[in-house]
């Protein structure tokens, strides 16, 4: 091993400069170069990167976001490409692997959430020699229990929650707080029983607002007089849909979820009489610098990368095993997402709390 390349991929989410940092520091102290691609897999394909020492990455622990850039849209296998004032896509995989190769590297850490590692995984199958490390706020990337970037965005939306509860008691309103997650209520339900929220709405159980009307109305006889609902973005009635806000063509996720709040907020205003209102959390959740628990567990990370690209365990993705990281197949990480169990023991926690799903409850 003399020179890797390293890039981040997808949204982005707060601990991947600090998985940087220890993926350049640890590989720096083992005599490799490192190869840091702008832009995600835009800069393999464009030939875009920078030499990454332990200069470049001084003081980036404590920030958000990435100083690599990143993006969720440059699919080297259907990238985006102006030709004489004409949108077009191209398969530009095979320029993306002959770029790697000229630049000498004997393997890529690819730094990403499903999509990103699902492209990774295509390139594997090409020859290129791959390890992955799994980033997402959602924390619904498979063969992990955590993800880096899902705590700190915890802590953002607990702190909302946190904030609601005085509005809300002061003006006897029902708020409702729209969270990330697509179709994992992860955040939705974490960031609820932190918070205190009496109502937590997730994909993996569908609702009805006459449910939720019930606790509301279960709150007021005991003189509570204002209610506090958290909602993912992929929630959704029973017998009902997803709410899209847009679909962004050419996008590998072209379906962008959201409104749901809003609907939420509308329809029991309008069934009970409360007066409701809707905050939509949205990127700040990616936002800002990332918590001590993400920085510790990205920095494990990036220093596990290193070791495992020593080690030749290719197409490997390091991975939280209880309070262990160990390795899982990057095939086993993309091959579903992991979804929030029903029936699950946090679910069951939830429950014993007072916290209602707006559906039948499943002991």
């Amino acid at each position: 091993m003399k020179r890797i390349g390293v890039l981040t991929g997808g949204g982005d989410c707060p601990g991947l400069n600090a998985v940087l940092r220890a993926t350049v520091k640890t590989a720096h102290d083992s005599g490799l170069e490192v190869i840091g691609f702008k832009d995600g897999f835009r800069g393999v394909v464009m030939n875009e990167y920078i030499p990454l020492t332990p200069k470049e990455v001084v003081g980036i622990l404590v920030k958000g976001g990435t100083i690599l850039g990143s993006s969720n849209r440059d699919n080297p296998y259907h990238f985006c490409l102006e030709q004489k004032g004409e949108t077009i896509y191209a398969d530009l995989s095979d320029q993306a692997v002959a770029n790697m190769e000229r630049l000498g590297l004997d393997c890529l850490i690819v730094i990403g959430g499903d999509g990103t590692l699902a492209c990774a995984y295509d390139f594997m199958k090409k020859g290129v020699k791959i390890i992955g490390v799994p980033k997402t706020i959602d924390n619904d990337l498979n063969g992990t229990d955590l993800t880096f970037g899902f705590m700190t965005a915890i802590d953002t939306a607990t702190d909302a929650l946190e904030k609601l509860h005085t509005t809300a008691e002061s003006h006897h309103r029902v708020m409702v707080l729209e969270v990330m997650g697509r179709n994992a209520g992860w955040i939705a339900l974490q960031a609820g029983i932190a918070g205190g929220a009496d109502v937590v709405l997730i994909p993996e159980i569908p609702f009805t607002l006459e449910r939720v009307a019930k606790k509301i109305f279960e709150r007021k006889k005991r003189g509570r007089n204002f209610s506090i609902i958290i909602a993912a973005e992929g929630a959704k009635p029973e017998g009902g849909q997803q709410v899209v806000k847009r679909i962004v063509e050419g996008s590998p996720e072209p379906i962008r979820l959201g409104g749901i709040g809003e609907k939420i907020a509308q329809g029991l205003e309008e069934n009970t009489g409360f007066e409701s209102r809707v905050i939509v959390l949205g990127h700040l959740q990616r936002g800002g610098k990332p918590s001590a628990f993400d920085r510790i567990l990205a920095s494990r990370y990036g220093v596990a990368a290193v070791r495992m690209a020593s080690q030749g365990l290719f197409g490997m993705m390091a991975s939280l095993q209880g309070t262990e990281i160990t390795t899982v197949p990057i095939e086993v990480a993309i091959k579903e997402l992991k979804t929030v169990p029903p029936d699950g023991e946090m679910v069951q926690t939830a429950h014993s709390i007072g916290i209602s799903f707006g559906a039948e409850h499943r002991s």
